[in-house]
């Protein structure tokens, strides 16, 4: 199966609510656990995956730090504007590793998926990568 999140692949995150320099969002979608992108505090917090053609998309992993309650929104315009709930789950807290979580979707005609991150187990939280299968 395809990973369709990955830069390499075309994907690109097209907004995200906060940025941090060295944990730029751009991190997300490089394929690898060791980079991130940190949120700025507060929430709900949020950032939005473009794919560079419409997906059929059947699973969502996420590798994540002290996120507690995600919701994930598909998108099927151009622009970006309009979404539809997919998904709305809350994570498992793990002390010393990250939140390694594995979500069903089963969407297709996708052009865009918006996590919006509504709660976390602290402040901050940090999402190393994000794969799609389609």
């Amino acid at each position: 199966m395809l990973d369709a999140a990955l830069s390499s692949y075309g994907a690109q995150v097209v907004l995200a609510t906060s940025s941090d320099e060295n944990h730029p969002p751009e991190n997300i979608i490089d394929g690898k656990t060791e980079t991130f992108w940190i949120s700025t505090g507060m929430f709900p917090q949020e950032f939005i995956i473009r794919f560079p053609d419409n997906m059929k998309i059947f699973t969502v992993s996420i590798h994540s730090y002290n996120i507690k309650r995600l919701k994930i929104e598909k998108g099927t315009s151009d622009d970006a504007d309009k979404f539809e709930a997919v998904a709305d789950t809350e994570l498992e807290h793990t002390e010393s590793s990250l939140q390694a979580n594995e979500i069903s979707v089963n969407v297709s005609n996708t052009t865009h998926l918006r996590f919006l991150v509504l709660s976390g187990y602290d402040h901050f939280v940090s999402v190393h990568k994000v794969s799609v299968q389609s």
